[in-house]
């Protein structure tokens, strides 16, 4: 394998997981109005939110170092996020939190697979094995405490 298809894979993983970073925001956006009557819940969920904001961040400027262009928009990964989430919110906060908590599981899934491919650059393992992942485990954690005093 070429260098120039080392790069390329690295661009487009990296653009992968940012899409899907870019859902996770999107998704917690749609879920903070079924939240207006628990205020530190809204709160919580806002951090989160705040949170994969960051992570998105963070690898928009891995992709632009390794050469790519970062990704501008959540692609696939939104619409479905947005149908999960809108139908749980329809069933009300406990579904909704879950629908969250499944994102946030598959977010995990989605770091490892990432980590176990061949060629993903030192710097970028680092992001997701130290900072990426821990935080999703800490989101789930949260979210199961938010599901607690809201039920």
């Amino acid at each position: 394998m070429t260098n120039a298809d080392t790069t390329t894979q690295t661009v487009d993983q990296l653009n992968h997981l940012l899409r899907g970073e870019l859902s996770a925001v999107e998704t917690y956006d749609q879920s903070l109005p079924k939240f207006e009557e628990y205020p530190a819940a809204a709160q919580e969920l806002r951090r989160i939110r705040d949170d994969h904001r960051e992570a998105a961040q963070g690898l928009r400027e891995h992709v632009t170092k390794h050469g790519g262009e970062p990704s501008d928009g959540s692609g696939p990964w939104g619409g479905f996020a947005q149908a999960v989430t809108g139908t749980a919110k329809l069933l009300g906060p406990d579904t909704t939190l879950a629908a969250l908590r499944k994102g946030e599981e598959h977010g995990i899934k989605e770091y490892r697979e990432a980590l176990d491919k061949e060629g993903l650059p030192a710097e970028c393992q680092e992001l997701i094995f130290t900072r990426l992942v821990p935080r999703c485990q800490e989101h789930i954690a949260n979210l199961d405490s938010i599901r607690s005093f809201i039920g």
